[in-house]
């Protein structure tokens, strides 16, 4: 069998040229996108709540590693006091510690599982250990000789009251220039 065509020398320089236009390389554009994503996810991560340039100055930041386990935790502004409800689904009073040093709020908590069963022919044994840990700073006004905190059902809530300069609440009038 004859081939019909001329034969073109091949040389190399060492750099790999591409003549493909983008829409042959679908994998350049699939890599390009997951770079992105990933940019994206690091990016998010130094968000609040975990902007620890910001946590010196704003209230209910900072503090700890940024992913050490820490409960879903949310924060209500009342009129009279600070909320904040944590999940710590499995856990009871005893294995949950709520500390406030140095203006910052921190709850801790740890949880231990044990299973031992037995059968014919098996024997089965699982220990399982975690720890939570999760800290907030104070905003001022917080009147930390009357903090409670509660644990029911799973959900821990923390109530911080507003001492009487914080309730004070006064609106300005806003002038035309």
């Amino acid at each position: 069998m004859s081939e019909s065509g001329t034969k073109v020398p091949v040389s190399s320089d060492g750099q790999e040229h591409s003549s493909a236009p983008a829409e042959w390389r679908p994998f350049e554009n699939v890599r390009r996108d997951i770079d992105h994503l990933i940019d994206d996810l690091a990016r998010s991560l130094k968000r609040v709540p975990f902007d620890f340039l910001g946590a010196a100055t704003m209230p209910f930041t900072g503090g700890g590693a940024m992913w050490q386990l820490s409960p879903v935790a949310d924060i209500q502004n009342k009129p009279t006091c600070y909320e904040v409800t944590a999940e710590l689904p499995g856990m009871d009073e005893k294995n949950i510690t709520v500390k406030v040093t140095d203006g910052m709020l921190t709850i801790k908590g740890e949880k231990r599982q044990d299973k031992d069963e037995k059968g014919e022919g098996f024997y089965l044994s699982e220990r399982r250990f975690g720890s939570i840990e999760r800290a907030f700073r104070m905003p001022p006004g917080v009147d930390a000789s009357k903090i409670e905190a509660v644990l029911k059902n799973g959900v821990l809530t923390v109530t911080l009251p507003k001492t009487a300069e914080a309730k004070d609440e006064k609106t300005i009038a806003v002038q035309a220039a």
